[in-house]
């Protein structure tokens, strides 16, 4: 099956929303450490969707390094205060920017990448998602070979 850049723009958003309402739900469930670093991972998770939306054709690795760099560059930008003070006065804000510096978040924010760009990866190589053995229905997609 052939997944073209409007499909990609069209799922994107889609994803983001989904990994948003994750982390809402463990949010709404947990206020301990799971709450912390799901949400630091799933942040991760919807930069790595922004990107691909932005650049629908970029390969996974590239994908996945820009949406931890930028992650990462949030999280050191809290060191600077602009962040929190930005974060006072706006929710907004403090969801995109957060608040203070947490090194645990860096090592966090792969976590939420890497499967996607592993995902990203078997799409784009054209491997089914399917458990090895296992048959496709009948009149799938896959199956008969149509594409987009």
């Amino acid at each position: 099956m052939l997944i073209t850049s409007r499909t990609i723009r069209l799922l994107m958003p889609v994803a983001a929303a989904l990994f948003l309402g994750v982390a809402l739900a463990i949010r709404a469930v947990d206020d301990g450490a799971l709450r912390q670093y799901s949400g630091t991972a799933l942040y991760a998770s919807m930069v790595w969707a922004g990107v691909l939306f932005l650049w629908p054709r970029l390969a996974p690795a590239p994908v996945g390094v820009i949406a931890v760099l930028f992650c990462w560059m949030v999280e050191c930008a809290q060191l600077s205060g602009v962040p929190a003070e930005l974060s006072a006065r706006s929710l907004v804000a403090r969801l995109v920017l957060g608040v203070q510096f947490d090194p645990v978040d860096l090592l966090w924010y792969p976590i939420g990448v890497i499967p996607l760009a592993a995902l990203h990866r078997r799409v784009a190589r054209g491997v089914p998602l399917t458990p090895r053995g296992q048959q496709q229905p009948e009149g799938s997609a896959q199956g008969s070979g149509m594409s987009e």
